[in-house]
């Protein structure tokens, strides 16, 4: 996860895929809208695995535990990424903060100014709903697949947006049609380089500490504004 760029800290559609029948699309757009509406809390480890273009090896990958709930008319998420080092991500209250406590600083990110990149990636297969997907992607439909014995629905997702295209110029979600919930994302950047993130033991509506929405640093961290 490059720190540069506070759309790769998220932290989670509208043509069909010509060779599959629509019905199967619905079907799974219809499960996450029915997911999306009862949807209070999400918990997930995660692993975080970015890819090199050039020789398609890895050249970072991320471990922790990753939080997403409803406060108001917001989905909040909070990531602890634990290993290879620890740094914390949360997003609250219109704003992203990345805390790194090995160097004692914070980067604060003011939402607002990315108001379409947050929204669509924020709520990406965890808590979003099918119908909130089409508003913000061109949707394919993949066929199925079993990923950790999950039988789930992948789905190619193209953003409408120029200027989410220009982080990233498509996204392979895997849903668990059950849950409405995505277990694996592969989001491709416009270099060609992508990320694969797995998500394991996920908990839903289960009740999850407020402090895990909170940044809590001592009072010599440096704190930047972007």
């Amino acid at each position: 996860m490059k720190i540069a760029s506070p759309l790769s800290c998220l932290a989670l559609a509208g043509s069909l895929a010509l060779a599959m029948p629509s019905g199967d699309l619905e079907n799974v757009l219809k499960r996450m809208d029915d997911a999306a509406a009862k949807f209070r809390t999400t918990q997930a480890n995660f692993t975080w695995t970015q890819y090199n273009k050039v020789i398609d090896e890895a050249s970072e990958t991320q471990q922790g535990k990753i939080y997403f709930r409803h406060a108001g008319k917001e989905i909040q998420m909070a990531a602890e990424i634990s290993q290879p080092s620890l740094k914390l991500v949360i997003f609250s209250e219109g704003k992203i903060q990345i805390y790194q406590p090995r160097i004692e600083q914070v980067d604060v990110y003011d939402a607002s100014a990315h108001r379409d990149e947050f929204e669509s990636f924020l709520v990406l297969g965890f808590g979003g709903g099918g119908e909130e997907m089409l508003k913000s992607f061109d949707v394919k439909y993949l066929g199925s697949e079993k990923v950790n014995g999950v039988e789930t629905a992948k789905l190619d997702l193209t953003p409408k947006s120029e200027k989410v295209k220009q982080n990233f110029s498509h996204i392979v979600l895997w849903i668990d049609p059950q849950r409405g919930l995505s277990v694996q994302q592969q989001l491709f950047e416009a270099s060609g380089d992508y990320r694969l993130a797995k998500y394991t033991d996920i908990q839903v509506n289960q009740k999850i500490s407020d402090d895990k929405f909170k940044l809590k640093t001592p009072t010599k961290t440096k704190i930047l504004n972007h």
